[in-house]
């Protein structure tokens, strides 16, 4: 099907990035209920923080997986699984009030939450050459978007009705989008060929399981128990006994000869860096606009003022990825992930003077954003532009998991800081001033990292490699290479 005018193609991306928007909503969805959660599913503390925990680690795993399965099958088929099983997830959690479901309902959301990579990688079929990168980034910034704008609305919703009403109306939101996403985006065949690696998506699940585990609970339970440590030594011994398979199957879930390329690579570790700044910001500017005043530093705003005040945030993601995508049209990919970082970076410099006053934490918190937009746009280009058509939705999904990885030690790392920089306030522990400035130093050393490790990223893109054994055809007749058909914005394999 042949999207054949430039409002059907406008229609898609609007389309694409409405899912974005709706997957990054329910990260953010249970955040004001985390304090009541306990009494609301009559079960402990550490219990219920699998709330949490349940959507971010199905979210890493199933990111990959189904990149790889949007190159075999058809990226517009495995979106309306992911707006499904966000659908899914969303109804079970509005039909309990106990801990096991709701757990399994958060955690069939965040299998959904491929929509953004998958999305992402479905531009490079639809969308004409000359609006690729313009699309690309928005399609990039609805994680802010959507992030900033689910605190207020979730607040919003629990301080005026039931709780349960987030879920009926994530599910009817949901719904809307996959019928959107259904009528606006057009089919285009698969062009990989070969088979699922079944084993490669077990192992790979298995070991990012113990790592994430260990990485998101270790405060929990101790950084030097058992647990811990038993759970980061199962995660190297199995993650590089899948390497190990991954480098020796024929139709490997990953391709990490392609991943080991200096551009993929560079690009894969910076994204694990500004992940971790991103995240980072978001722990520091709810905080400290909730804590009271009594402190001295504290700014004394409720729940929902707090997420309102973040709203900007995500609007200026919005507005700045554009001016992002026309820096990488102009000046290449590379130079526009140069520019985010350093954004970043000047944001958590600007974070030690302005923390005092709300306008400021908003100020600080909208530069770091609008640094997340650029490198957030640049990221997908930069990896699409290194690997052949046929593996654009798993390098997008290995890249996006990237980003996860950064996320969770994100919140690993900046959680022990300011638990550690902390005192004590009617029994209980509250974050120092120093120890906000803390977490803002090392939110902007990442982000400086990430600036360094992109001047070595090769200016000018690699052609793209040879296609895996089965796509070439080692076990059947030859193929001709599949051709870009931009008129139209898809993609057709030549006829003999």
């Amino acid at each position: 099907m042949t999207a054949s005018a430039p409002a059907a193609r406008s229609g898609t991306v609007a389309a694409l990035a409405a899912a974005g928007i709706v997957a990054s909503l329910m990260g953010t969805l249970m955040i004001p209920l985390v304090g009541e959660l306990p009494g609301l599913l009559h079960t402990s503390a550490s219990s219920a923080s699998w709330v949490i925990t349940a959507p971010l680690l199905t979210g890493a795993v199933a990111t990959p997986v189904f990149g790889r399965l949007g190159d075999l099958y058809g990226k517009r088929r495995l979106l309306l699984v992911c707006v499904t099983l966000l659908v899914a997830g969303s109804l079970i959690c509005a039909l309990t009030s106990s801990l096991v479901p709701m757990v399994t309902g958060r955690a069939v959301q965040g299998i959904g939450m491929g929509v953004v990579p998958l999305g992402i990688s479905t531009m490079r079929d639809v969308v004409a050459a000359e609006r690729m990168g313009t699309s690309v980034a928005f399609m990039s910034s609805s994680l802010g978007i959507g992030g900033a704008l689910g605190l207020p609305l979730s607040a919003a919703v629990v301080q005026n009705f039931d709780w349960h009403v987030l879920f009926w109306g994530s599910a009817a939101v949901s719904a809307l989008t996959g019928l959107t996403v259904a009528r606006c985006l057009p089919h285009v065949p698969p062009v990989a060929k070969g088979r699922f690696d079944i084993p490669g998506a077990l192992g790979l699940a298995t070991g990012l399981v113990c790592l994430l585990l260990a990485v998101s609970k270790g405060a929990e339970w101790g950084w030097t128990s058992a647990t811990t440590v038993g759970l980061l030594a199962a995660a190297v011994v199995i993650l590089l006994a899948w390497g190990w398979f991954e480098l020796r199957t024929v139709d490997p879930l990953v391709d990490l000869r392609a991943t080991a390329r200096r551009r993929v690579l560079l690009t894969n570790l910076a994204s694990v860096l500004i992940g971790f700044a991103m995240f980072a910001q978001s722990l520091v500017a709810p905080q400290l606009l909730q804590l009271p005043t009594s402190l001295g530093y504290g700014l004394g705003q409720s729940m929902l003022a707090a997420g309102l005040w973040m709203v900007p945030t995500g609007l200026a993601m919005m507005a700045f990825s554009p001016l992002g995508a026309r820096l990488s049209a102009r000046s290449g990919p590379r130079t526009s992930l140069l520019t985010g970082a350093l954004i970043v970076t000047v944001g958590y410099v600007l974070a030690l003077p302005l923390m005092g006053s709300v306008l400021g934490v908003v100020i600080f918190s909208s530069v770091v954003s609008i640094g997340v937009a650029f490198a957030y746009g640049a990221m997908p280009a930069l990896i699409m532009s290194s690997v052949p058509r046929s593996e654009t939705a798993a390098a997008n999904g290995f890249n996006a998991l990237m980003r996860s990885i950064g996320l969770s030690v994100s919140s690993a790392v900046t959680g022990v800081v300011l638990a550690q920089m902390s005192h004590s306030l009617g029994g209980y522990s509250v974050p120092t001033q120093d120890g906000f400035r803390a977490a803002a130093l090392i939110g902007g050393g990442a982000a400086l990292a990430a600036a360094l490790l992109t001047l070595a990223i090769p200016r000018d893109a690699p052609a793209p490699a040879a296609p895996r054994a089965a796509d070439s055809g080692a076990s059947g007749p030859a193929r001709l290479p599949c051709h870009a058909g931009r008129e139209g914005g898809t993609t057709e394999s030549p006829r003999l």
